[in-house]
C-alpha cells in the first residue's frame, strides 16, 4: 500500500461500507453494505507497515463497532484490537468512527488491558433530541446517548471522548437545538466538530423539507463551537504542568508540532515545542512538560 501521511503514523482501514441507515448519509449508496478485513490480513499488513516505520495505526471505517459481524458472526473489534496490539512497533492504536448503537463494550476492556491502544474514541453521536435522533434514524435516545457516554468514562477513566455534531437537520426547532447545546455545556466532551446539514439526494432525508436557512444552521454551528472552545480551554489549563508523551509529526516554522495520545491529526489539539531550545525528529516518540495552554493547542518543553 502507498502512505500519503507521514511514514510513522497510517489510516488503517479495517473494513468497507456500511448496514447503517442513517437519514442523512450518502456512504450505503456509494460504498455498499459493510465489508470487514479478515484479521490475518490486517495483522499482516500492521507488520509490513510497522517494518516501514509506521509507530501510529489510526483504525477507520464508516463503522468501526460493527466489524466482524459478517465474517465471524459477532462484533469482533476486541478481538483484532489484541491482534494488531501484539505487532511489534506499533506504539499507538486509535480509533475512530465508532457508532454508538450497538457499541460493543468489551473494546474497553482492551484498551484498559493494552498500553499501546490510545485512551481515545472519535464517536459521531450527531444529535441529543430524540426527535432528531428517531428522524435521523440513529438507532438511539437521548437518554441511551448519555448512558453510554457515562458508562465509557466510568470505564475508562480520562478518555478522551470526541464527537461530531450537525446543525439544521430537517424539522430542527430552536428547542431541539437549544437541548443540544446545553447537553454539549453539560457533557464536556474532550473534542468535537460541528457541522451544518447538507440535503443529499437519495438520501432518507432528502425526502423531507429542508426547513432550516443556511445562515441558522451556520449560527447554530457556531454556537456550539464557541461552547466547546470554552470547554477546550479549561480542559487545556488542567494539562498545564504535566508532562506527557508526545509523538512529533513535523518542524512548522519556530516550532515542532506533535500530539498526545488523546489526538487525531488534523482535527484535534496540537502539542507545539519551540524550534530554538529543542530538537526532535518526526516520527519519534518524546515526554513534554506543558507550560501553557491555549483554546485547541498545547505548549511545552522536551524533557528527558
Amino acid at each position: 500500500r502507498l502512505l500519503t501521511t507521514p511514514t510513522h503514523f497510517a489510516y488503517f482501514k479495517i473494513a468497507e461500507g456500511c448496514n447503517r441507515p442513517c437519514s442523512f448519509c450518502a456512504i450505503p449508496l456509494m460504498r455498499g453494505k459493510h465489508v470487514s478485513k479478515p484479521i490475518e490480513d490486517l495483522v499482516k499488513e500492521a507488520q509490513h507497515l510497522a517494518k516501514n516505520g509506521t509507530k501510529e495505526l489510526i483504525l477507520i471505517a464508516q463503522d468501526l463497532t460493527y466489524y466482524g459481524l459478517d465474517l465471524y458472526n459477532k462484533r469482533n473489534l476486541d478481538e483484532l484490537l489484541r491482534h494488531l496490539s501484539d505487532v511489534n512497533g506499533i506504539e499507538w492504536i486509535r480509533l475512530q468512527y465508532a457508532y454508538p448503537s450497538g457499541f460493543p463494550m468489551e473494546i474497553l476492556d482492551v484498551m484498559n488491558e493494552r498500553e499501546n491502544i490510545c485512551n481515545y474514541l472519535d464517536m459521531p453521536l450527531q444529535h441529543i433530541s430524540d426527535n432528531m435522533l428517531k428522524s435521523m434514524r440513529r438507532g438511539i435516545t437521548r437518554q441511551k446517548t448519555i448512558d453510554l457516554v457515562s458508562s465509557i468514562r466510568d470505564k475508562v477513566p480520562g478518555i478522551a471522548l470526541r464527537t461530531t455534531l450537525i446543525t439544521g437537520y430537517p424539522g430542527e426547532t430552536e428547542q431541539d437545538f437549544n437541548e443540544m447545546l446545553q447537553w454539549v455545556e453539560d457533557t464536556r466532551f474532550d473534542r468535537l466538530g460541528c457541522f451544518t446539514y447538507s440535503h443529499e439526494e437519495k438520501t432518507h432525508a432528502h425526502n423531507l423539507t429542508d426547513d432550516v436557512p443556511d445562515e441558522v444552521k451556520q449560527e447554530r454551528a457556531d454556537a456550539i463551537m464557541e461552547t466547546q472552545q470554552g470547554i477546550s480551554f479549561e480542559i487545556n489549563q488542567e494539562k498545564v504542568g504535566r508532562t506527557l508523551k508526545v509523538l512529533i509529526d513535523k518542524k512548522d516554522g519556530d516550532y515542532f508540532v506533535g500530539r498526545t495520545q488523546y489526538d487525531s491529526p488534523e482535527v484535534d489539539n496540537e502539542v507545539l515545542i519551540s524550534a530554538a531550545s529543542n530538537y526532535a525528529a518526526a516520527g519519534s516518540f518524546v515526554n513534554v512538560k506543558i507550560d501553557s495552554a491555549e483554546d485547541f493547542d498545547l505548549y511545552g518543553q522536551i524533557v528527558k
